[in-house]
C-alpha cells in the first residue's frame, strides 16, 4: 500500500513530496532532499492503515 506525503526539508525549508510504503510496517530511513542533497532521516510509524511521518536532520 502506497501513500504520498508533502514534507518540508529540514535543513533548506524547502517543499517535496515522499512516496510511502506503508505494508513494510514501521520504518526508519536515509533519503536525500532534492534540493540541497542533505541527507533526510525519515522515521515512518504505521499499523498498516493509519500512520505518521517524522522527517529530521541527523544531528536531531
Amino acid at each position: 500500500m502506497l501513500e504520498t506525503q508533502d514534507y518540508q526539508c529540514p535543513y533548506c525549508g524547502e517543499p517535496a513530496e515522499a512516496m510511502l510504503d506503508l505494508s513494510g510496517g514501521d520504518q526508519e530511513y536515509i533519503e536525500d532532499c532534492p534540493v540541497c542533497c542533505r541527507p533526510i532521516i525519515f522515521d515512518l510509524r504505521t499499523d498498516g492503515v493509519d500512520w505518521t511521518l517524522d522527517v529530521r536532520t541527523e544531528n536531531d
